[in-house]
């Protein structure tokens, strides 16, 4: 009775209170006293406050008030500051020219395809190629095991009639469970996707089809476009036991929560029981090779097709997706695992062709959506000093980002992603609520109680996290004894290690996901919904491409956000072991977890940019190196990844640490747009007062290294080994992705297999060609344009 009181230790870790947004940054900055990138958040906001009215519509929504206080750390700006920002329009409208729908090759996507290590073939397939009378799909119809629909539990038929009630749409979604409806109990529900129309691959994953046991022959056929644009049943119409192959598909609730606060309101019907895959709908588990794994996962692939239709969690929307997003959530999945972060996964891409093909209405950004942000001589700045001037203007592209202005008509299509496992914190979180619903938050009411059908749902759910997710070290050993309390508490401990290597990952690579809600945050610390995410352009803390982002799910504020999502997941495992354990004992658990978990994410923090800087991961001698350069790449207009990798080209360029050629090396860093456009790390060139500052810090950086154990023998090149390893060359940057769908929707689909090549190879030098057109910053009229800078 008293798990409610003692749960808030888990709280009491992410609490807004206890721990600011920006809790896992060190202080940082010099800004009319050494303050916080929080406290120049502040106070930024405190200016943003003094603007017209017109302006202060283009703060993120999730931003906080400044408080009175806040804003007398810029008295004069709070008062006096009046200039407003160009606003961008919000009204839509329909362009004259709306996104066509071309016909489009297949040829150049075989230009992109990798020579990867192959799977484990089918239980009963022949290794012929395809040929032989051998099915295209056998390789995954035979070896179908879907242990969710075997392991958990169905909606249960009465609670299907009672939510009819309430559902929404066409009445023939009914019988086909696709009508929007509250889903109040069991871990799944059966519906089968919607087919597209004339469906066309455009292109897949050479080794995701080679894990699955695919071989070009079977991804080419026509059996696999119809499987792979949703007619799961149809595309095994013509195999000799299509009626013994498990073609159930089925979608599944979850639960949202935000930033460590349990959320119920946004659902369609205000209790909570509307969220889960609205447009995302599982076709199938495939027993595979364990050495076709990355990872300690069950040895198994879930196959996910994601616009597959509406669901009853599609919430008045039409469960597709477009092409356009299809291209960025196929490119950046698989730019993702290239890169070295554990993703989701993504096999192939169908469009629905032709003029007869299946199209969508979506709002997007025209030409004209730029937003204009003042320059640093601008008058009306002239009160501050240049320091406080670039702090004010970084902030300001932050939160100055408009909606969509006009509607466009796109071609659907579906992505495949595969994983090991979809289970995410969202599931755990939805069953642990309603198994405690009775509970009160006071600790009185009903105890805890593992005799209702609700508790036993929280139980099964967790061993199948743990069977999914870390069978070995989860769930093997504490299965046959029904040890839950031991799984649970392996669980928690595996998923934090992976989640906050993920997170740690996504700070190395420069990644943002911009939604990272605990329904997006998968319990196997797997990256996943590449949706609203970006890639660091020019370097800001608090950078992110989704307007709806807020300041919390800001670039260096991803940690936090994590850590928000674990306590998530830990409070929701923690009933199954307070009702075990007993009050006393079970408070001590869950406060040792989060305790170690604070630890785990801040070192993991910790580790990214001490490799970056070319140090060993435990080499604290790199803190102060990283706080100094912070602080001077918010002020210099940096782009994130070619500062890196710059900084890489110095370490190998001089690999004698005893060198003194600061000056060459500061050049080096440099680069010259002269010489090549873009290929300066910095938007504008370094003034003398900021080469005076990069200078010092580069000879800060070199004798600390010099120092340290990280380099004992004083030869730079392990240090520069290092550094490339975790300092890519190329990233996805969102310009090469609207460049690459805009020239698709023309019918243009060479770049698309040009970027899936490029990010394959993150880490190597690449190509002339490809250095040439891709390592550069981002374009400067890319930091401004709607739909590219920013996106709702």
């Amino acid at each position: 009775s008293n798990f409610f009181a003692a749960r808030h230790i888990s709280r009491r870790f992410c609490s807004d209170r206890a721990r600011p947004p920006s809790a896992f940054l060190r202080s940082t900055s010099e800004f009319g006293g050494k303050v916080s990138p929080t406290d120049l958040r502040r106070c930024s906001s405190s200016v943003l406050s003094a603007l017209p009215s017109s302006t202060a519509t283009d703060r993120p929504r999730n931003a906080a008030t400044p408080s009175e206080h806040e804003r007398m750390k810029f008295p004069a700006a709070a008062v006096a500051l009046t200039f407003a920002l160009a606003s961008t329009s919000s009204r839509i409208s329909t362009p004259a020219h709306s996104f066509s729908l071309n016909m489009m090759s297949t040829q150049a996507s075989s230009s992109a395809r990798t020579n990867s290590r192959a799977a484990v073939g089918s239980k009963d397939a022949s290794d012929d190629g395809g040929g032989g009378g051998r099915h295209p799909l056998d390789p995954i119809g035979r070896n179908f095991d879907n242990s969710w629909l075997g392991q958990l539990d169905p909606e249960d038929p009465s609670n299907r009639i009672k939510s009819l009630s309430y559902a929404r749409g066409p009445e023939n979604e009914d019988s086909l469970n696709r009508a929007s409806r509250p889903v109040f109990n069991g871990h799944f529900v059966e519906v089968a996707p919607t087919p597209l129309r004339n469906p066309r691959l455009v292109l897949y994953s050479s080794d995701v089809a080679e894990r699955l046991g695919l071989t070009e022959e079977d991804v080419t056929s026509e059996e696999f476009a119809k499987f792979f644009s949703g007619d799961v049943k149809g595309a095994f119409e013509s195999h000799e036991e299509s009626g013994h192959i498990d073609t159930r598909t089925w979608a599944t609730p979850y639960a949202l929560s935000i930033m460590g606060t349990r959320q119920s309101h946004n659902c369609p019907f205000g209790t909570g029981d509307g969220y889960g895959d609205g447009r995302a709908i599982s076709v199938g588990e495939v027993v595979v090779s364990p050495e076709a794994l990355d990872g300690p996962s069950s040895a198994r692939y879930e196959l996910q097709l994601k616009g597959g239709g509406r669901t009853p969690f599609c919430r008045g929307a039409d469960g597709r997706a477009v092409l356009r997003s299809s291209i960025r959530e196929f490119l950046a999945s698989e730019a993702m695992h290239h890169l070295g972060v554990k993703t989701t996964r993504a096999l192939s891409l169908v469009v629905s062709d032709g003029p007869n093909g299946n199209t969508s209405r979506r709002p997007w950004y025209s030409g004209d959506n730029k937003r204009t942000l003042p320059s640093m001589d601008d008058p009306r700045l002239a009160r501050f000093s240049d320091e406080q001037k670039r702090q004010l203007l970084s902030q300001l592209a932050v939160q100055s980002r408009g909606d969509p202005d006009v509607m466009i008509m796109e071609p659907n299509a579906i992505t495949c992603r595969v994983a090991p496992s979809f289970v995410r914190i969202g599931h755990l979180d939805l069953f642990s609520r309603r198994a405690t619903k009775e509970m009160k938050s006071d600790g009185s009411g009903p105890k805890l109680d593992p005799s209702t059908p609700e508790w036993r749902e929280l139980e099964k759910m967790i061993w199948h996290a743990a069977f999914r997710e870390f069978p070995a070290a989860a769930y093997d050993p504490f299965h046959e004894k029904d040890d839950i309390v031991g799984a649970a508490k392996t669980l928690l401990n595996e998923s934090m290690e992976a989640i906050s290597t993920m997170i740690g990952g996504w700070i190395k690579v420069g990644f943002a996901q911009g939604n990272f809600n605990a329904d997006n945050c998968l319990v196997g610390g797997r990256t996943m919904d590449y949706g609203p995410f970006g890639f660091v352009d020019e370097y800001n803390p608090l950078f992110a491409k989704w307007t709806g982002s807020g300041e919390h799910f800001g670039f260096l504020n991803q940690p936090q956000a994590g850590f928000a999502n674990y306590a998530i997941l830990v409070e929701s495992v923690m009933p199954v072991i307070y009702e075990k354990l007993g009050e006393e004992e079970g408070e001590k658990v869950q406060s040792e977890i989060m305790e170690k978990a604070q630890e785990t994410f801040q070192r993991k923090m910790d580790e990214v940019f001490r490799l970056k800087l070319g140090f060993d991961t435990d080499d604290a001698a790199a803190d102060p190196v990283w706080e100094t350069v912070e602080k001077l790449l918010r002020e210099s207009r940096a782009d994130y990844t070619m500062f890196w990798r710059r900084l890489t080209e110095v370490a190998s360029e001089f690999p004698t640490l005893s060198s003194e050629a600061y000056g060459d090396m500061l050049d080096l860093l440099c680069g010259s747009d002269e010489v090549r456009e873009g290929s300066s790390p910095f938007h504008e060139p370094l003034d003398a007062e900021y080469r005076s500052k990069f200078l010092k810090w580069i000879q800060m950086w070199r004798e600390t290294l010099k120092l340290s154990d990280s380099s004992s023998s004083g030869d730079n090149n392990e240090v520069a080994e290092r550094m490339r390893k975790n300092n890519p060359k190329y990233v996805l940057r969102e310009w090469m992705l609207v460049d690459a769908y805009s020239k698709a929707s023309k019918g243009d689909e060479y770049m698309i297999a040009e970027l899936l090549e490029l990010v394959q190879r993150p880490y190597d030098e690449g190509t002339e060609e490809q250095e040439k057109r891709y390592y550069r910053r981002a374009p400067d009229e890319a930091l401004q344009a709607g739909g590219t800078a920013y996106m709702s």
